[in-house]
C-alpha cells in the first residue's frame, strides 16, 4: 500500500470527494438545525421556506459532486474545496462564530444573504467546467 504522501491521484481525489460529500451533508443538516433553533418563534410556513432557502446551495453542491467525475481533476479539486469551505463557513456564520452582519442590519441578515452567495459560488464551478469542456480542455487524469 502506498504511503499517504505518495498516494495514487485517484485515491487522494476519492478521499477528498468523500470529505466534501460529508461536509455538504453535515453543513446542510447543521444549517437546518441552527435555523430551527434561531426561528423558534417564527411561523412554521416561513420557517420551512427558510430551511428550503438554506438547503438549496447544499443541494447544488451535492449535485455538482455527483456529476463531477466527468470533470478534470483540477476542477474537481476546486469543487471539493469549495464544498468544504462553504459548509464550514455556513455553520460558523449561522452558529454566530463569525458575524457578517453590518451595523444596524436585521438579525435575519446572515440567513438571507449566505444562501445566494453560496449558490453563486456553487454554480460558478459547474459553469466553468462546462465552458472548459466546450472549449476542448483535455482531462488531466
Amino acid at each position: 500500500m502506498p504511503s499517504p504522501a505518495r498516494q495514487p491521484p485517484n485515491a487522494a481525489l476519492s478521499r477528498l470527494r468523500a470529505v466534501a460529500l460529508a461536509g455538504a451533508v453535515i453543513g446542510g443538516t447543521g444549517s437546518a438545525v441552527l435555523m430551527i433553533r434561531a426561528g423558534q418563534r417564527t411561523p412554521r410556513f416561513l420557517l420551512v421556506m427558510f430551511i428550503v432557502w438554506l438547503l438549496a446551495p447544499f443541494a447544488v453542491l451535492l449535485w455538482a459532486n455527483a456529476v463531477s467525475p466527468r470533470w478534470t481533476s483540477a476542477t474537481r479539486i476546486v469543487l471539493y474545496g469549495v464544498t468544504v469551505v462553504a459548509s464550514l463557513a455556513s455553520l460558523a456564520i449561522y452558529g454566530e462564530l463569525v458575524d457578517i452582519r453590518p451595523p444596524g442590519a436585521a438579525n435575519a441578515f446572515p440567513w438571507v444573504i449566505v444562501p445566494p452567495a453560496t449558490m453563486l459560488l456553487a454554480l460558478t464551478i459547474p459553469l466553468a467546467a462546462s465552458i472548459a469542456r466546450r472549449r476542448g480542455v483535455e482531462r488531466a487524469d
